[in-house]
């Protein structure tokens, strides 16, 4: 059963460019772990309270994402995601 994700990221002030840097990076590796971006959006307007950048992402099944989750390159990204990444709200959702 496919374990589906969204994801909102809210960027450290002034970290809006390197932000998107390190989400490029970083779901370039979502392929490997039998996955994928279904939707990347990003917030036009200059409000702090929206999140910056909105995806969706689908893996296969459970154990991909984890596989995704303990990635070494992932998690060798983490001080960089710490400089850019304020806050981070995610859930599990379905297709309705």
């Amino acid at each position: 059963m496919p374990a589906t994700f969204t994801v909102l990221l809210w960027p450290v002030t002034g970290q809006e460019s390197e932000l998107h840097a390190y989400e490029d990076d970083v779901l370039r590796l979502v392929d490997e772990h039998r996955g994928r971006v279904l939707t990347r959006v990003r917030n036009v307007d200059d409000d702090a309270g929206h999140p910056l950048e909105t995806q969706i992402i689908e893996f296969a099944d459970e154990a991909a994402f984890g596989s995704y989750m303990q990635d070494s390159r992932r998690q060798a990204m983490a001080r960089r995601r710490d400089r850019c990444v304020a806050r981070t709200q995610m859930w599990r959702v379905e297709s309705a």
